[in-house]
């Protein structure tokens, strides 16, 4: 079964920046976590800091598009695995062992749908899609089979992506002091919640907005945009 594993974290705090060496050392702690996981890793990308988001929202016909990340929370997403493992009990012991449970938290989510994806490029980029968290729709409803096809219209040259189930079915892990605690619930308590993702190729900031554009929205929501680090340059 596929889980999504978000990784969060204080952007108030020191965050390391990409070519930092901050930020390299912490690159080493991941590719030792994927070494000893490797059979079990799906997908995955590290993303620039938050602060350099694009946020897409839609007012009856208009679309707005300001800067910086969805929503003000607390924690912020700073990347992401998709694992393959049989149970949640699974998933969990997995990402305990995550450097971001150590600083920050990693919210687990089942996916109702992956899309494997290449190792991620310069010119790769994601879009996160929020939900309001009671707005939300169930796999299997008429509602859900509406959107699925509203998404599969999207014609974005597309690298990845994944749908979610709802934030009822979210476990969190956090591990700042002492061992790691599991909370029911998404990472976030605000009345926004993350429904799924997109990776997908544009040549600047602009060019994947406007790609990004084209998502449909939920009422209420909005898709966050954010440029993916290039590990392998």
């Amino acid at each position: 079964m596929y889980y999504l594993a978000l990784l969060t974290g204080d952007e108030d705090e020191a965050v390391a920046q990409p070519g930092t060496a901050e930020f390299d050392a912490e690159v080493e702690q991941y590719a030792a976590f994927d070494a000893r996981v490797a059979d079990v890793i799906a997908g995955g990308a590290a993303l620039y800091p938050s602060a350099d988001a694009v946020t897409i929202r839609r007012a009856g016909t208009d679309t707005l598009v300001t800067d910086g990340p969805f929503a003000e929370h607390a924690e912020v997403v700073g990347g992401f695995y998709v694992i393959d493992v049989p149970d949640l009990d699974a998933a969990t012991d997995l990402v305990r062992q995550l450097p971001a449970v150590a600083t920050g938290s990693v919210e687990l989510r089942p996916l109702v749908q992956w899309l494997p994806h290449d190792e991620p490029g310069p010119d790769w980029w994601m879009a996160l899609l929020w939900e309001q968290a009671d707005a939300t729709l169930t796999p299997g409803t008429p509602e859900w089979d509406t959107a699925v096809a509203e998404h599969e219209r999207f014609g974005a040259v597309l690298r990845g992506g994944g749908a979610l189930r709802p934030p009822s079915t979210a476990t969190t892990v956090r591990g700042a002091d002492g061992p790691p605690l599991l909370t029911d619930g998404p990472f976030t308590e605000t009345a926004e919640v993350v429904a799924g993702l997109y990776l997908f190729a544009a040549p600047d900031r602009r060019a994947a907005t406007e790609i990004a554009a084209k998502i449909p929205i939920g009422a209420g929501g909005g898709t966050e945009v954010r440029q993916v680090v290039d590990l392998g340059a």
